[in-house]
């Protein structure tokens, strides 16, 4: 029995044979971008993160799509729980972070340095101290990173941190404050903020939040730039 060339179209389109996406195709998502970044706080919850049992510790609580530290006695913190996502080097943080109320630190970063660990502080010491602790046992108010900034109340901060193989990098509202070759220092943190490892934010007798708070690991075209020769930090 002769078929015509339409019909048998007809019948192989009815039976399913001819489709050009199929339902399975059509719920595949598209491949992630790569090095996309690792977003730590959705601005709702806290998942991922723990207050931090200092002793003394204020309330932690989410405000206006930010984790908010309240007033401790003396430490107020959130505690990074997924410790196999955090890279022990060549990775970049970047946040928004800003002092509530008080007149110490508002951001204590805790982060890890291959086999160890740092601390970012801005706002310490009377509120206007940033730096590292600790380089060779020398906190943030006594060693090379040291510098003071005058923060405001209530406003927001840019923080961009780059922990690389040789180099901690960090800048406030895109100016660059801290260049520091670790090649040949001992890094560590204070006995206060071991707690906060490997990753964590804390406050000292201050009111802070923290928000927009992602990670990536840096490409080799990021570290080419990131590893460029050093300019001096002012």
């Amino acid at each position: 029995m002769r078929v015509s060339f339409n019909a048998l179209v007809l019948c192989i389109v009815a039976c399913g044979v001819l489709t050009t996406v199929t339902a399975d195709d059509a719920k595949t998502p598209a491949a992630p971008a790569k090095n996309k970044p690792l977003v730590m706080f959705d601005g709702k919850t806290l998942t991922g993160w723990k207050s931090t049992n200092f002793g003394g510790e204020g309330d932690v609580s989410i405000d206006d799509g930010a984790i908010v530290m309240d007033f401790g006695s003396d430490m107020t913190g959130v505690t990074w729980q997924k410790e196999e996502a955090i890279p022990k080097s060549n990775y970049e943080v970047t946040f928004k972070a800003s002092r509530i109320d008080g007149g110490d630190f508002f951001c204590g970063l805790t982060f890890p340095v291959k086999k160890e660990h740092c601390s970012l502080i801005l706002g310490g010491w009377g509120g206007g101290v940033c730096g590292l602790s600790s380089l060779d046992g020398l906190d943030a108010s006594e060693n090379t990173t040291t510098s003071y900034r005058e923060f405001k109340p209530g406003q927001w901060y840019d923080i961009k941190l780059q922990v690389l193989d040789k180099r901690i990098r960090v800048w406030l509202d895109g100016k660059e404050i801290i260049d520091q070759d670790i090649s040949d220092k001992k890094i560590s943190v204070r006995g206060e903020v071991e707690l906060s490892k490997p990753f964590g934010f804390s406050t000292w007798r201050t009111r802070g939040a923290v928000k927009s708070i992602e990670l990536k690991t840096l490409t080799e075209a990021d570290l080419k730039t990131a590893n460029a020769p050093a300019k001096k930090a002012s």
